[in-house]
């Protein structure tokens, strides 16, 4: 366990070390406070909203339904979390394409568009996954009551 542990620091180091050369290499010192910012704003919206609002939709589907099976907590929350590391990424192009752009190319699509659609195919399927659990649920609650008074 130790050697592993010490592969992994080695490891670790090595890849911060080849991230601060790439950086010093191919970003301009102009650029570092803007990189500092977006690098601060991604740990904060991480910490202080994306991962509390995950733990909390887990803590309230758990209440909700006690039946609820682990495998609907999984899905409802990879489901949140795919949504907004999405959003994430999309709405600077969204912001981008909204100050407008010199060279029309580089944001050719309409990105508010397609990120509503994928948002709501994630909606319909967590609308969906909740649905399934609370079905079998319901079916594995009455399999055992019955089971029990026929036992």
């Amino acid at each position: 366990m130790r050697a592993a542990r010490i592969v992994l620091v080695v490891a670790g180091v090595l890849v911060i070390a080849f991230g601060a050369y790439v950086l010093v290499t191919t970003v301009r010192p102009s650029h570092f406070g803007g990189l500092a910012t977006w690098l601060l704003a991604a740990v904060v919206l991480h910490d202080a909203i994306l991962s509390p609002f995950v733990v909390g939709a887990g803590l309230l589907l758990r209440r909700a339904g006690r039946s609820l099976r682990t495998w609907v907590l999984v899905v409802v929350q990879t489901a949140i979390v795919l949504g907004s590391v999405l959003a994430l990424v999309v709405l600077p192009e969204i912001a981008a394409k909204a100050h407008g752009q010199k060279n029309p190319t580089v944001l050719p699509f309409d990105y508010g568009t397609r990120l509503l659609a994928v948002e709501g195919v994630l909606a319909i399927v967590v609308v969906g996954v909740l649905l399934a659990g609370v079905v079998l649920g319901r079916r594995d609650r009455s399999r055992t009551s019955a089971l029990a008074h026929t036992g």
